[in-house]
């Protein structure tokens, strides 16, 4: 049976924040910046506790080229765990997201985020730091792939292969014993025959591409204030981008559970759940 996402708990938001919050949205020229915390009410967790520490141990981009053992491990992981990730849907928090964007509140939307759950509930502009997981391509030729089309190789080069986890994480992997895998078999790119087949995201240990990287700086640099939301900001994927916004001397409002990295440039800081925050700022500023 699968276990439940367990949920941050809620906690009561200080309206005095709240307040400097929603008007700081309503005014419009808002950049977002949003992480893991977005879709843990979609029933994807996150990766780390309440003191930034990983829960989990993500599959290192190193350790998936080092050798074909390690990349049947991650793809029969992430084979089971497709099924359950691509039946996610948007929560209150992306639809708000979307809301805010769609009335003018907020304008290019920076996300950590790999699910495309953003796009799902309505959000333009997304520049996906970390890549999306419907996108596959061969690292030995370049090719490129729908996410679809690959799950439907591997389902052919392993049929009546099936196991079961009671635990998902944000890049769509879950936890497998060894045995579960033993004669799981990789699929290959259709154009070079090679193994080297690769969700287009960013694994722990590479690097986001230079040109997203660019152009997250220029919507920053751009934007009256930097929003951020549901990020803990322990990598510096996200946190460079608060550091720049500081420099600025751009207002930097942050919300999310427990403390985060970048404190100590936020200006404002909300302790709370994004399901609760993020609706009640539509409610305040957009019109019925």
């Amino acid at each position: 049976m699968t276990s439940p996402i367990l949920l941050p708990p809620p906690n009561p938001v200080d309206e005095s924040a709240y307040r400097s919050l929603r008007d700081l949205v309503a005014a419009g020229g808002v950049t977002a910046l949003t992480g893991a915390g977005m879709s843990t009410a979609s029933g994807i967790p996150d990766y780390r506790g309440p003191d930034g520490s990983r829960r989990v141990q993500p599959m290192q981009y190193a350790e998936f080229l080092a050798s074909a053992e390690n990349r049947r491990r991650y793809w029969a992981r992430s084979y089971v765990g497709w099924a359950r990730f691509r039946s996610a849907g948007p929560n209150d928090a992306h639809r708000a997201v979307a809301a805010l964007q769609q009335a003018g509140c907020l304008e290019e939307l920076i996300t950590q985020n790999v699910d495309g759950l953003h796009q799902a509930a309505g959000s333009t502009d997304v520049i996906e730091l970390h890549g999306n997981l419907t996108d596959i391509v061969c690292l030995n030729c370049e090719e490129r792939f729908e996410r679809g089309e690959v799950h439907r190789w591997i389902a052919e080069a392993n049929p009546g292969f099936s196991a079961d986890s009671d635990e998902i994480r944000p890049d769509g992997d879950i936890v497998l014993a060894a045995q579960d895998f033993a004669d799981f078999r990789l699929a290959r790119c259709v154009t070079c025959g090679s193994d080297l087949l690769k969700p287009d995201v960013v694994f722990f240990g590479g690097s986001v591409a230079k040109p997203l990287v660019e152009q997250a700086y220029r919507a920053v640099e751009a934007a009256d204030a930097l929003l951020v939301l549901g990020s803990s900001l322990q990598v510096m994927s996200g946190l460079r981008f608060v550091k720049r916004a500081h420099a600025l001397g751009i207002p930097v409002a942050v919300v999310t559970r427990w403390p985060t990295r970048g404190d100590e440039w936020v200006t404002l800081r909300i302790d709370g759940l994004l399901q609760d925050v993020l609706p009640r700022l539509v409610e305040d500023c957009l019109p019925s």
